[in-house]
């Protein structure tokens, strides 16, 4: 039996009657940039999100990029980020000329530990940038402590959150905005690069709004330095389609999440937390392993796949050298440890009782 670590075809097969049709009314629609399907999805998103605006943006990167302009903090003015994120958190930035300043997560469940961040800030500390990695929550409740505390804003990147619940709220509670992406493997994808930034900030909004679209809210007239950064009406008609999938989408995520949390049996391996099952939205499921290159020519051998979220921390990159000399243990063993399995809804049952089988026989 082989099993892929993501099949997108097999995720988008469902939709693709639902796509020719959105297609079709897109091309006899002859509008092809921030009309109707954007405003549309806009509107639905929000809702889900329970959040007052939503705003289509290009991709992930730039909604980050965007929130962070939307303050004006002075060039080189401080941002707590954890460590072991995706590269695009710090990225961003860096895009946005400010300073990453970067904080070990906690080793249960990979978030920044928000018990570490009080002990970073600074006088030019000026947000907090938590990361909802792997489709769990952050501990909001006392992030947001801390950012009121010493007047920071917070910034939520939930490029892997799509749908996922802190307190039974899918808002992260406390945040001036969030960053979504719905890059094709995301629980909510499109079929190309797509983002977008959720607040319920009218100033945010307003600012996001007119700098994804170059500075410019009337035509020609530019009031200040944006960025081309919009969601097109083709993707918001797609990720319409699937939005209404996506909470049976995270159901059938959080069935095969709880199947390998209780009958994955093997000392070799630690699992994810089980804590928040039913909160969580499990984009990924990730364990780790003294052991993985040892694990992957096992599964490997198995016809299982699997992947690597990351194999290199951020502070060790190429791209950032000013950070390479920072020793940062639990960030480094997260990701020389880690390694995700197979997760999404289109895994059948026999999948997933190969996988578990192979797994405790590993």
């Amino acid at each position: 039996m082989e099993i892929p670590f993501l099949s997108l075809k097999s995720t988008n097969q469902q939709f693709e009657e639902f796509y020719k049709l959105a297609l079709a009314d897109f091309l006899s629609s002859g509008q092809y940039m921030l009309g109707n399907k954007v405003e549309n999805f806009e509107k639905n998103f929000a809702n889900f999100c329970k959040s007052k605006h939503c705003i289509g943006v290009a991709n992930g990167l730039d909604a980050l990029i965007l929130i962070l302009d939307s303050f004006g903090f002075e060039r080189n003015a401080e941002v707590i980020v954890p460590a072991n994120t995706y590269f695009a958190s710090i990225l961003a930035i860096k895009k946005a000329m400010l300073k990453p300043v970067l904080i070990e997560p906690r080793l249960d469940d990979y978030l920044i530990d928000a018990n570490k961040i009080e002990a970073v800030i600074t006088p030019n500390t000026v947000a907090v940038m938590a990361v909802n990695l792997y489709g769990r929550m952050c501990d909001f409740e006392n992030i947001t402590k801390l950012c009121k505390k010493h007047s920071l804003k917070l910034i939520v990147d939930a490029a892997q959150s799509h749908g996922a619940e802190f307190v039974n709220a899918r808002n992260c509670i406390g945040a001036d905005a969030t960053a979504y992406s719905f890059y094709p493997t995301k629980n909510l994808g499109a079929l190309s690069d797509a983002g977008a930034v959720v607040t319920d900030d009218e100033h945010i909004a307003a600012s996001v709004r007119k700098n994804r679209n170059y500075g410019s809210e009337i035509k020609y007239q530019f009031d200040s330095i944006g960025m081309n950064s919009r969601l097109s009406e083709l993707q918001a008609s797609f990720l319409d389609i699937k939005l209404k999938h996506l909470n049976f989408e995270i159901s059938k995520r959080r069935q095969i999440a709880e199947r390998y949390l209780k009958e994955v049996k093997n000392d070799k391996l630690i699992l994810p937390p089980s804590d928040r099952i039913n909160d969580d939205a499990w984009h990924l499921f990730i364990i780790r392993t003294d052991n993985r290159s040892e694990l992957m020519n096992y599964l490997k051998n198995a016809q299982i796949g699997y992947d690597i979220h990351y194999p290199i921390p951020p502070h060790k990159q190429k791209a950032i050298p000013e950070f390479n000399h920072l020793h940062l243990p639990i960030t480094e063993e997260i990701h020389r440890t880690v390694l995700s399995l197979p997760m999404n809804s289109s895994l059948k049952e026999e999948e997933v009782d190969f996988i578990i089988s192979t797994l405790n026989s590993y």
